[in-house]
């Protein structure tokens, strides 16, 4: 498993280290988007400056995105095709507003949006806002 990983930090010209490798694999046993905290608890002893260096190289690589939802900035990772010359991930997110978690929506369509002449869009970000499939059931 490790060499795995290892490859796939190196595909982004990432210097595999210990702590990106075992952040790079808790990042791959997600469902959700995951912010700063969310990581720190998932580690016992961490240091958070690093944590939080490794999720800014990350992003900066093309390896994860951030998503923020106005309150706080989270993480996903990012589809094979992003880089550091460009994210290529367009895709919606949604929010739960019960238990708070933030779901990458890469099979929902992005609306084509035309932006006036001489404007130059680099990122789309929608979030929608609701109830997840886990506490929608909890209601009933």
């Amino acid at each position: 498993m490790s060499l795995y990983l290892e490859n796939i930090l190196k595909q982004k010209d990432i210097t595999p280290t210990a702590m990106r490798l075992l952040v790079l694999d808790y990042f791959l046993k997600q469902s959700t988007a995951l912010s700063l905290s969310d990581l720190e608890s998932g580690f016992d002893y961490s240091n958070r400056a690093t944590l939080f260096r490794t999720l800014k190289t990350f992003e900066k690589k093309g390896l994860l995105h951030s998503i923020n939802d106005g309150h706080i900035t989270v993480y996903a990772l990012c589809m094979d095709n992003c880089s550091e010359e460009q994210h290529a991930d367009s895709h919606m997110h949604f929010c739960c507003k019960n238990c708070k978690k933030i779901y990458c929506m890469r099979s929902v369509k992005t609306p084509n949006i035309n932006i006036p002449s001489g404007f130059n869009a680099e990122k789309l970000d929608i979030i929608i806002h609701g109830l997840c499939n886990g506490c929608t059931e909890n209601l009933n």
